[in-house]
């Protein structure tokens, strides 16, 4: 096989994986986790069961894909003893200014049309699922231990309140976006990202 007809393979290997990840997502939302089997998703993406399972071992393992995938919106970047940090998170922490981190949250709320399919998914599957459960623990852990480390760096707080300050931080956050996303929630018509950057400000920022 030549290296020209190798990489043509690789390229259509990697365009059906996308395919299979985009339409298992599409119907995540549409149907929901639970009722959405391999072979809907197979059949969907104009593919065969054979060919989803030669991509992932199974609906868990594309949906680990998927949060894969949520990270990079996000900007989260792999890092030695971590599965994910995002940076900017980090040094926003570490300063503790009211204003950094209202952009900073302004910044993510940008981004909520785009995560939001993936983010309900995740819920979903955490719901009825141990092992979906555990991991989507983990990834609320790297962002919780993404602002622990800023407020390490910033020595701010006792730090036998660092971890708690970042749990509830990202409670707060996280429970807003899940009110945008479900439809309970008009950012334009409610003060929801003022009062979220007042609390962050007061449980995270400099005094």
């Amino acid at each position: 096989m030549t290296k020209e007809r190798k990489n043509q393979r690789e390229i259509q290997k990697e365009a059906t994986r996308q395919r299979i990840l985009s339409t298992a997502l599409e119907l995540f939302v549409s149907r929901g986790y639970v009722v959405t089997t391999v072979d809907d998703i197979a059949a969907a993406a104009k593919t065969t069961r054979v060919t989803f399972y030669s991509h992932f071992e199974s609906r868990r393992e594309l949906m680990r894909a998927l949060i894969h995938e949520l990270d990079g919106i996000l900007e989260r970047r792999e890092e030695p003893g971590r599965n994910s940090t995002a940076s900017l998170l980090v040094a926003v922490v570490r300063e503790g200014s009211r204003e950094k981190l209202g952009g900073w949250l302004r910044d993510q709320a940008a981004r909520w049309p785009l995560i939001k399919p993936y983010v309900l998914a995740a819920t979903e599957a955490s719901a009825v699922d141990a092992e979906m459960r555990a991991l989507l623990r983990g990834w609320i852990e790297e962002v919780v231990a993404d602002i622990r480390e800023g407020l390490d760096a910033a020595n701010r707080y006792e730090p036998n309140t660092r971890h708690f300050r970042g749990e509830l931080a990202f409670v707060a956050l996280d429970q807003t976006a899940l009110s945008w996303m479900r439809g309970d929630l008009d950012l334009t018509a409610e003060p929801a990202l003022e009062v979220l950057t007042e609390l962050w400000w007061k449980l995270l920022g400099a005094p």
